[in-house]
């Protein structure tokens, strides 16, 4: 198979942007799909850290860094304007020149990709990533069953919203060689919670610190924002210190009021062997089982969540977490997926094989 993998204008795909969802799915989803034999062709920035059959600049430093200016940080960054529709123009061109006919392109910035979509009406555009709302394309990969049903309800009454054959659901996926088995024992000053993402009300960071101020428990708080209240703030890290970080940890919040789609804080913690204190809804239901954490709906029920993950096994949380969201378990979820599309270049629903079942 030949995937046409287009990444986001103000990125690289470097573990450098490693705070970026989009940018991380991007690159993961290049190694799987090389490391099964296909060829990738990455339309993105000038640099890569994934194998790829080619890398087809279609924005230069230059630009991502006028774009940038006076943007607090990359994961702010708007999904319109001038670079995208720059990065668009150029991704279109590049792809014209190298597509065949069954080949897939592969986007990820939501809407803000659907004119490349538009482009290319005889081949079929796939959203394989959907963790957002801006979704168009007529084949979609979500990222959680709980964020496929809200996206299915949101058009129409969800009485009369149908499934569709040709989605599916692959949850996110990670590097395990990067979030390795921490022993939660803390650092210099002592034992911590963690808070890691975007430091934002909605992402509920102010539920941290009120469970560890009332236990009187320290609590880190590291990611883009401006925090005020109780806890440390350490800012952006990046991908080794984000794994210093979550394995250090007693437990990692994450309990965001929104229907979380996904949530890669989650499993990178677990795969650091670090339990996750998650509110009770979207896709937590999925990946925070009570083998791994807790999900809770009162500040009393994460206050006792935050004293009973002391009594988890990490080991147990990490070799779940390992080897559910590993790149090789993923990639063959993603070979199945694609191989079902191609089969709508013949029979579709009613292809059966030499034995006549399947």
């Amino acid at each position: 198979m030949r995937f046409h993998i287009v990444a986001l204008p103000h990125t690289q795909v470097t573990k450098e942007f490693a705070g970026c969802a989009f940018t991380e799915k991007v690159r993961r989803f290049c190694i799987m799909m090389h490391d099964l034999g296909h060829q990738v062709f990455l339309y993105a920035g000038d640099e890569v850290e994934a194998p790829v059959t080619e890398l087809i600049s279609c924005v230069s430093k230059k630009q991502q860094e006028a774009a940038l200016a006076g943007v607090a940080h990359y994961t702010q960054f708007p999904f319109n304007g001038w670079l995208w529709d720059s990065f668009n123009a150029k991704a279109i061109t590049e792809i014209a020149d190298r597509i065949e006919k069954q080949d897939f392109i592969c986007l990820i910035g939501g809407s803000a990709q659907q004119p490349i979509a538009d482009a290319f009406p005889a081949h079929m555009s796939v959203e394989f990533g959907v963790g957002y709302g801006g979704v168009f394309a007529k084949y979609r990969v979500f990222e959680s069953y709980a964020w496929m049903h809200s996206i299915y309800a949101g058009w129409k009454n969800p009485t009369t919203a149908d499934g569709q054959f040709y989605d599916a659901v692959i949850p996110g996926y990670l590097e395990p060689e990067m979030f390795p088995l921490g022993d939660g024992k803390g650092d210099e000053k002592g034992e911590y919670y963690l808070f890691i993402g975007r430091l934002i009300d909605r992402k509920g960071y102010r539920i941290a610190q009120e469970v560890c101020q009332r236990l009187g428990k320290r609590l880190i708080l590291a990611g883009p924002g401006q925090p005020s209240g109780y806890g440390e703030f350490v800012g952006s890290v990046g991908p080794d210190k984000r794994a210093k970080l979550m394995g250090g940890a007693i437990a990692t919040f994450a309990p965001t009021l929104y229907v979380e789609p996904f949530g890669n804080v989650v499993i990178e913690s677990q795969a650091c062997g670090t339990p996750t204190i998650t509110t009770d809804w979207g896709a937590f239901t999925e990946n925070n089982p009570e083998s791994s954490g807790f999900r809770c709906r009162t500040l009393r029920e994460f206050v006792q969540a935050a004293e009973g993950v002391k009594y988890l096994d990490r080991a147990k949380i990490r070799n779940r977490a390992v080897s559910l969201y590993n790149l090789d378990t993923i990639a063959l979820q993603y070979e199945a997926y694609f191989q079902r599309l191609l089969t709508l270049w013949g029979d579709g629903w009613y292809e059966m094989g030499d034995d006549g079942t399947r």
